[in-house]
């Protein structure tokens, strides 16, 4: 018996558009092919050759909560990390979008991290191999550095 690795992660959203619009627009991720299972989705994938779909977002149907709406945040899960090239472009990138976002060196290593939201209040850890990366390590001063356990979502940040 043997676990191969993560297949996918799924996120439900109360605005499918505007989900696809960050990963697609913001992460880089490509809308692959989904099969139709009788509500909205998307699936995305890293732009790689033969990459997998390893994100799946779905709305509506069984992604509303009792009360109709999906709830915002990511729950008992505390966020989800992409592997990332291009540290300062992601962080320019979310500095021109108002988007928050925050800094975190991993101690005794060489990863860099941004942390950052999605629409739905997920919260996403982009990690860098800092031995690549150009340019000025992150920023870990008070109000930039990422502080485990803080939540920095703002939902305005998202809408158009």
């Amino acid at each position: 018996m043997i676990t191969n690795g993560l297949f996918h992660i799924a996120v439900k959203t109360n605005n499918l558009e505007a989900t696809k619009d960050f990963y697609i627009n913001v992460l880089g991720l490509i809308d692959i092919y989904r099969p139709d299972f009788g509500f909205p989705g998307a699936w995305l994938a890293a732009p790689i050759p033969g990459g997998q779909a390893i994100l799946h977002c779905y709305a509506g149907g069984p992604a509303l909560g009792a009360n109709g709406k999906t709830e915002f945040g990511t729950a008992a899960i505390d966020h989800i990390s992409f592997s990332c090239s291009g540290y300062h472009e992601y962080r320019q990138k979310f500095i021109d979008m108002n988007l928050p976002f925050r800094e975190f060196l991993v101690p005794n290593t060489t990863i860099w991290q941004l942390f950052v939201y999605d629409p739905s209040g997920v919260q996403l850890e982009l990690t860098f191999e800092g031995k690549i990366e150009k340019g000025a390590q992150p920023d870990m001063s008070d109000g930039r550095r990422y502080v485990a356990g803080t939540n920095f979502f703002d939902p305005k940040a998202y809408q158009k």
